[in-house]
């Protein structure tokens, strides 16, 4: 069995993030100039939508550490409830507001690339509707930290309403197969496509530089906020 309060003492995660933040940081000041470079000089423009394609290259990785960060935080979120580890708890505290960044850098991409392709800032698309929620969700948990005496029910408070947030994951992942839509499917999103992908190849380099070099960058910035909110549970 999984002893889970191993993994839960601070002492043991500033061990493992001193050792992890320089590999995450070569990673990731390697991979961000070349991949922007190659996003936004070597890429050839998409035949039909032109350079605007570009915007992929950022719009892509936030929409995917937008929701890559809400199931973290819905995995920490269950760990708080079922055995209160104090770890999981100040991970919300240093996830949830990054998730929420990552969701708005999504949306304002999003809606920069609709206006040419759409002809239209915004539209009440179920892809774009579902995000938004998620971005609202975000705020609501972020808010329910801080709104209580004790730090304490604060986190419970989050940590169930992010376990409730949990079920618009799925909707954001199938909104485009479920519903008529104006957003485009995935083209990276299952093995086949992966195999076959519907992107050429200059595409999909820059865009896999920016989603592993940005990941790793979100990374150093959790992990950094963590060492920040232990630092603070220490002096209480």
């Amino acid at each position: 069995m999984i002893n889970l309060s191993y993994f839960a003492n601070p002492a043991r995660f500033e061990r493992l993030a001193k050792t992890l933040m320089p590999v995450l940081a070569t990673v990731a000041t390697i991979l961000l100039p070349l991949g922007l470079v190659d996003a936004l000089l070597i890429s050839p423009p998409d035949y039909q939508q032109g350079d605007a394609v570009r915007i992929m290259y950022i719009h892509v990785p936030s929409a995917w550490l937008s929701m890559a960060t809400y199931a973290a935080c819905g995995v920490a979120a269950i760990i708080a409830i079922v055995w209160k580890h104090t770890l999981a708890e100040l991970f919300l505290r240093a996830a949830l507001p990054f998730g929420a960044a990552a969701t708005a850098m999504c949306l304002v991409t999003g809606m920069l690339w609709g206006k040419p392709m759409w002809g239209t800032w915004w539209v009440w698309d179920a892809r774009l509707t579902s995000v938004l929620v998620l971005f609202f969700i975000y705020i609501a948990t972020i808010a329910l930290l801080d709104a209580f005496d004790r730090p304490e029910q604060g986190g419970q408070a989050a940590a169930w309403l992010t376990v409730i947030g949990l079920v618009n994951l799925p909707i954001i992942k199938y909104s485009v197969e479920w519903w008529n839509t104006l957003h485009q499917p995935s083209s990276l999103s299952s093995m086949k496509r992966m195999l076959n992908p519907a992107m050429a190849a200059d595409m999909i380099r820059p865009l896999m530089l920016m989603t592993i070099g940005l990941t790793c960058l979100a990374a150093i910035i959790v992990t950094l906020r963590m060492k920040i909110e232990i630092m603070k549970r220490k002096r209480k």
